[in-house]
């Protein structure tokens, strides 16, 4: 396949580039190249490539930011949306738009299906909803992927924040009342390679497998690493950010596996993963 893709220095951008480069011919638009929320310059850019696909993972993901910075979330995640959305219509390809667990209030008992109603409560979830929303309305071919709790190279993560702090002799103090399922850039990308294959549209979840709280997820980063520190808890009324976080953000693989045949691996095993990755990556640079 000959894929665009945007936001390619973000986490799933750099995963992409690793994970697909095999077998796909990519197209590579950073910010440094092209700002999605300039329609003429995502035009021009387009010039002279032929491409299958475009995986839109451009967006402003700094939660508490997009609480502070609405505008300008909504026209980086709906409104360069829209104009990469009206660039794979004009070419007649499938549009693949990144989203997010957080399209959702939280108040579900269960794992989220793609047919529940969002009901976004934070800002970034909303204009991260107003993205999907003008993906469903402007490209005739379009698959929107939701994910959770994303870690990988490139970019700030939990699993780095962790480390790291582990590593400087702190005990993190992380929250017990939010649940979700860590997803490894990689494996996303994978995964939205196999949707891409198949032919698939509408919306689909892809995450890895099982759930966890961000407490349990420190403490199998913690454990991996060997740290004999100790993971403290805490709850979401004492550790207050700007934007409220959906205590339930666990996102359903059934649709995934019905239409792959597979689920993604279990998230502590990417975590695992990840870690060694992560390790080998600060021995070699030694």
């Amino acid at each position: 396949m000959r894929i665009l893709v945007t936001g390619a220095e973000g986490i799933l951008g750099r995963a992409v580039r690793e994970w697909l480069a095999s077998g796909n011919t990519l197209y590579l638009w950073g910010r440094g190249e092209v700002d999605v929320r300039d329609k003429d310059r995502v035009f021009a850019a387009a010039k002279g490539i032929e491409f299958d696909a475009v995986i839109h993972a451009a967006a402003m993901t700094a939660v508490d930011r997009c609480e502070t910075e609405f505008d300008l979330a909504m026209a980086t995640n709906r409104d360069g949306t829209r104009h990469v959305a009206s660039l794979a219509t004009d070419r007649g390809v499938t549009m693949v738009y990144l989203s997010t667990d957080y399209v959702f209030d939280g108040t579900k008992s269960g794992a989220y299906l793609e047919d529940d109603p969002p009901r976004p409560i934070n800002a970034y979830g909303r204009s991260k909803l107003a993205g999907e929303e003008v993906t469903r309305e402007t490209a005739k071919k379009h698959l929107v992927v939701r994910t959770s709790w994303v870690f990988g190279e490139g970019g700030a993560n939990f699993v780095d924040a962790i480390a790291d702090k582990l590593g400087r002799g702190e005990a993190p103090e992380v929250v017990t009342d939010q649940r979700g399922s860590p997803t490894y850039a990689r494996d996303l990308a994978r995964g939205i390679e196999k949707l891409l294959r198949l032919g698939t549209t509408g919306t689909v979840h892809v995450t890895n497998s099982g759930e966890t709280s961000w407490h349990g997820f420190a403490v199998e980063i913690a454990r991996f690493l060997g740290s004999p520190l100790p993971v403290r808890e805490t709850t979401s009324d004492r550790f207050q950010r700007p934007a409220p976080r959906p205590q339930n953000s666990v996102l359903s693989g059934e649709r995934f596996q019905a239409l792959t045949g597979e689920s993604l691996p279990a998230w502590q095993s990417a975590v695992h993963d990840y870690l060694g990755r992560r390790s080998a990556r600060k021995g070699a640079a030694a």
